[in-house]
């Protein structure tokens, strides 16, 4: 039976007939990027690179790329030209001044290398069936450097798409001679073996997950440079000194410490000093405290001693701040002098106790003692004349 096309769908393949292109159509009509900006390995290095040619894969993308190690499986980050006429791409200078501003020659960033195709379903099944074999690996070569007796910790093991590698990162104080254990190791896996030591922040990079914040570590998402973190930064912040409060995974201090450190710097420069003579709209006063974020001043007033918060707005230079006493002052002077009122005298109330009951009661007592005399008198009397 012979199949017929309708004529809705011979319209639909004429494109001048249609709206909107297929996203075939519009894939065709994208150029090729010079170069694609890639992430690879587990410390999650950068690298710029070239490509083969006919490459046009979207931000995400898993790509074959051919990089200073060997053949690794990459990230696509983005595509790079020299006017940015992509949507989604971004001009090389603006790339540069990124790394730049970012750590500059610290900064984790590669160019001698290739991106050679598009991964492919079998490439990822590869890659997955290399990253099982971690495990055992893992076990092995710690297994070796207990035999060894070589003081170091195997963290964690990283191999590559085409095998010409396998990296092993360990954990030391003090330098290691694993000459013996390279060599067993490369005798047992075939293939080139490369030690590297790292710290505790690249081993919270290398086996870390999650963060008490609830995402992932800033260290194995993102940052790429791990600079050092002072605890000024965390007793200029106001935060707890509790280590366990302001250390991450690795032990150390949280890298967020150092996000807002520069902003918490320029608004500190704004207070003034602890103990400094400062003017207020009510008077002279004496710093006490200053909040950097909301830019308020405690100041404790020197007339009267109180303790009042004042935005540095509001701050003026004591000698000349105004003085509201001493208008209060002149304004009393300046009021008529009137005929003073006398006051009339409360009279005692009858249930509660007045200043004058005692008095009474006094009056009372001194009666009763006077008539008992007279009585002794007239007895007195009374027995002299019998």
């Amino acid at each position: 039976m012979q199949i017929v096309p309708l004529p809705v769908f011979e319209e639909d393949a004429d494109p001048s007939k249609r709206d909107s292109l297929t996203l075939e159509e519009q894939l065709e009509q994208i150029e090729e990027p010079e170069t694609l900006v890639v992430r690879f390995g587990s410390l999650q290095l950068i690298g710029e690179y070239k490509q083969a040619g006919g490459i046009k894969a979207g931000c995400g993308s898993k790509l074959v790329a051919r990089t200073h190690r060997g053949t690794e499986l990459v990230d696509l980050l983005t595509t790079t030209c020299s006017n940015s006429g992509c949507s989604k791409s971004i001009s090389r200078s603006e790339m540069l001044e990124y790394i730049e501003d970012s750590g500059g020659k610290n900064f984790p960033f590669h160019t001698n290398g290739r991106v050679i195709r598009i991964a492919t379903s079998d490439d990822l099944g590869r890659m997955n069936e290399l990253k099982s074999r971690i495990s055992e690996q893992l076990k092995n070569a710690r297994k070796l450097v207990e035999e060894h007796r070589l003081a170091m910790k195997i963290v964690e093991v990283e191999p590559i798409l085409g095998e010409e590698l396998l990296t092993f990162y360990f954990i030391s104080e003090d330098k290691v001679d694993f000459r013996k254990l390279v060599s067993e190791l490369a005798s047992k896996y075939s293939t080139r073996i490369e030690m590297r030591q790292v710290g505790s922040r690249d081993e919270a990079r290398l086996v870390a997950d999650y963060e008490r914040c609830g995402q992932h570590c800033c260290c194995k998402s993102f940052l790429k440079v791990l600079s050092p973190v002072s605890m000024r930064a965390a007793k200029q912040q106001k935060q707890t000194l509790d280590p366990k409060k302001i250390s991450g995974r690795c032990g150390r201090l949280m890298c967020c410490l150092r996000y807002e450190d520069q902003t918490y710097r320029e608004l500190k420069k704004n207070l003034p000093h602890k103990k400094t003579r400062v003017g207020t709209p009510e008077g002279p006063a004496i710093v006490q405290d200053g909040k950097i974020l909301t830019q308020l001043v405690l100041v404790e007033l020197e007339h009267d001693k109180r303790r009042v918060a004042f935005p540095i707005e509001e701050l003026s230079d004591p000698e000349t701040c105004p003085r509201p006493w001493e208008v209060k002052e002149i304004v009393e002077e300046q009021k008529p002098k009137g005929k003073r009122k006398r006051r009339k005298k409360k009279k005692p109330s009858q249930e509660g106790g007045s200043k004058e009951e005692p008095k009474l009661a006094n009056n009372s007592t001194k009666k009763k003692r006077r008539g008992r005399r007279r009585r002794k008198r007239k007895s007195n009397k009374d027995s002299d004349k019998n």
